[in-house]
């Protein structure tokens, strides 16, 4: 979506604050929380009214109210963004998402996870939509290198029909710990109500200084503890591989 792109570029320059770090750039996201935007208010998990003194929440002054985290990709679960009103078209039978992971430094190796949550008004997010996968920047700095995954699909054992609401939740977290949420809320449609998914909107960029690599994630099996060995490595599938050599590169 490089209308997207193309605006934040623009505002950035703009911005007193810049402390988060992820785009939604296809199908879209609930709102711009790149910044603090000040606001305090409930989301669909009924977070409200963080206490004042938690954890860099700053006040405000002459009463104006908290400026931070609010609206920030720090909370959970959707970065302070509430419920958008206008949705977005996504396949019943899943579809592509893009993301702009490097808009501030640090970025250079993230987690990613994706996660959905069903219903107009998800109560949570805890049905896992690919397996974590890793991406690998081209610089610790900002970068501005997009990835996109051409065919999401839904999690097991979960069927919608068209007309149905859902949250897609995009979990980046970074080499220095810290998680950043997005969301984009949608509507489930037949795929031939959708519009189309094509290098325009949902690209993997591939100019000098925007490459975006993936990694594979390890997991171990249990540690033997009568021998203290750790047994061989298994490496996690995911759809990755085979969505990425199939779409653009």
């Amino acid at each position: 979506m490089p209308s997207v792109i193309s605006t934040l570029i623009a505002s950035a320059a703009c911005w007193s604050v810049v402390a988060a770090h992820t785009v939604i750039t296809y199908p879209g996201w609930r709102g711009n929380n790149l910044h603090t935007n000040g606001t305090d208010g409930q989301d669909s998990l009924g977070i409200n009214n963080i206490p004042t003194g938690a954890l860099s929440v700053n006040p405000g002054t002459n009463g104006s109210g908290p400026t931070f985290p609010y609206g920030m990709q720090w909370i959970y679960p959707c970065g302070g963004m509430p419920t958008s009103t206008n949705r977005t078209k996504w396949p019943i039978g899943g579809g592509a998402v893009g993301v702009q992971p490097g808009w501030f430094q640090g970025h250079s190796k993230a987690f990613f996870y994706i996660n959905l949550g069903l219903g107009t008004e998800p109560q949570n997010m805890s049905h896992p939509m690919v397996p974590v996968f890793e991406i690998l920047g081209p610089a610790n700095t900002m970068y501005k290198g997009e990835f996109c995954l051409p065919q999401v699909p839904l999690p097991a054992n979960i069927t919608v029909r068209a007309g149905d609401n859902a949250t897609i939740q995009i979990i980046e977290t970074a080499q220095h710990g810290a998680a950043l949420y997005n969301c984009v809320d949608i509507t489930f449609d037949e795929p031939e109500n959708v519009p189309e998914v094509n290098e325009t909107n949902c690209r993997n960029s591939t100019e000098p200084g925007t490459e975006i690599k993936f990694d594979m994630v390890f997991t171990t099996t249990s540690l033997d503890s009568s021998a203290f060995t750790l047994h061989i490595p298994t490496i996690v599938p995911t759809v990755l591989t085979i969505a990425l050599a199939a779409f653009w590169l």
